[in-house]
C-alpha cells in the first residue's frame, strides 16, 4: 500500500496545464402548478343552526370539482374535531366546539384561482397560494444544468483563444449549484389573496399571471490546456 501511494504521489500530472471556468444559465418560468389552502370551519347559521363540517366539506369538493379538477388535485392537509373530544369539551366548557378541516388543491392558473368563488364565505377562514411551481420542472432543471456546462466550455474556449492556447479535455465538471426563487403566497383572510394574484384594478381588464419563479445554475469546470 505504501509503495503505491509513494508511486501515485510521484506520477507525473496528466493534465499539467489548465483553465478554470464557471458557466452560468438562466431561465423565468410561468408557473402552471399553483398550489392553495383553503381553512374551512363549522359556523352557525343565523336562524338555522349550526352548519356540519360533513356538509361543508361536501360543498366545498363540488365547488372545487367543478372548475373540472381530477380528485388528485385535492388533499386534506390539516384537520382538527376538537368538537368530538369529550375532555376538549369539558375543559372549555363548552358543549358543542366547530370543527376544522384544511384543503390544499392544486390549480393550473390564476383564472381556476379566481373561479373558486362558489366557496361558502361563512366557512371559509383562509385561503392563500402557499407555493407554485410547474409540471416539467425536472426537465427545466437537466436543460439548464446542460446550458450552464456548454457556457462554460464556450468562455474557456475564447479566454484561451486570448493567449494562444486551446482547450482540450474537460477534467473536472462540478454539479451545477442551483438558485431557486418560487413563489410563495403571504397568508390572506378569506378570498383576498384572489384580488392580489389577479392584480385587477378595474374587473374588465385581463388577468394577470402569478410571479415568474427564476431558476438559475452556476458550474465550476477544469478543461485541459494543449
Amino acid at each position: 500500500m505504501l509503495a503505491i501511494t509513494s508511486f501515485a504521489q510521484n506520477a507525473p500530472n496528466p493534465y499539467p496545464r489548465t483553465i478554470t471556468v464557471n458557466g452560468s444559465a438562466e431561465m423565468e418560468i410561468i408557473p402552471d402548478e399553483i398550489y392553495v389552502q383553503v381553512y374551512l370551519k363549522e359556523y352557525d347559521k343565523k336562524g338555522g343552526g349550526k352548519v356540519s363540517i360533513d356538509k361543508i366539506r361536501q360543498d366545498f369538493l363540488t365547488a372545487v370539482r367543478s372548475l373540472g379538477l381530477p380528485d388528485t388535485s385535492i388533499s386534506v392537509s390539516g384537520y382538527d374535531a376538537n368538537n368530538y373530544n369529550p375532555w376538549w369539551r369539558k375543559k372549555n366548557k363548552k358543549e358543542d366546539l366547530h370543527a376544522s378541516i384544511t384543503y390544499q388543491v392544486k390549480l393550473r392558473n390564476t383564472a381556476q384561482v379566481d373561479q373558486l368563488d362558489k366557496l361558502d364565505d361563512n366557512a371559509t377562514q383562509n385561503f392563500y397560494n402557499s407555493r407554485t411551481t410547474h409540471s416539467r420542472i425536472e426537465e427545466f432543471r437537466k436543460n439548464l444544468k446542460i446550458q450552464a456546462v456548454r457556457a462554460a466550455k464556450e468562455k474557456a474556449q475564447y479566454l484561451s483563444d486570448a493567449v494562444n492556447e486551446k482547450v482540450g479535455v474537460a477534467v473536472t465538471i462540478n454539479e451545477p449549484g442551483e438558485y431557486y426563487q418560487p413563489y410563495y403566497g403571504d397568508v390572506a383572510s378569506n378570498r383576498m389573496v384572489k384580488a392580489e394574484a389577479m392584480n385587477q384594478s378595474a374587473p374588465d381588464q385581463p388577468q394577470a399571471d402569478f410571479k415568474k419563479m427564476k431558476m438559475r445554475y452556476d458550474v465550476n469546470v477544469v478543461f485541459e490546456l494543449k
